[in-house]
This record gives C-alpha cells, structure tokens and sequence, in this order.
C-alpha cells in the first residue's frame, strides 16, 4: 500500500486533530482516514450548533 498523497503541513495538522502519530496516519487505508475525517467534521458540527444556541 502507497503512503497517502498529502503535503507534510497537512499530514501533521491531520495527525493533531485525529490524535494519531504522522507515521501511523501516512499508512492509514484511505477509506479508513475519510471515515474519521466525517465523523471529526460531524464532531465540530455538533460543537458548533451548540455555541450558537
């Protein structure tokens, strides 16, 4: 399996949000990284909708 196609700035500030070592999070399946990425933005959604309120 290839390392993910993304800039090293990126891959560090994904590594920080989903809390994950760069290293695991460059070998990570694809469909397994965007599984987390919708359920971090669905996360930040939910925080969102509540300051509003």
């Amino acid at each position: 399996m290839r390392p993910l196609q993304i800039s090293a700035d990126t891959a560090v500030k994904l590594a920080e949000k989903l809390h994950v070592p760069i290293e695991q999070l460059m070998h990570m399946p694809q469909h397994i990284l965007m599984q987390k990425l919708a359920e971090l933005a669905k996360e930040e959604a939910s925080k969102d909708k509540q300051e509003d309120q």
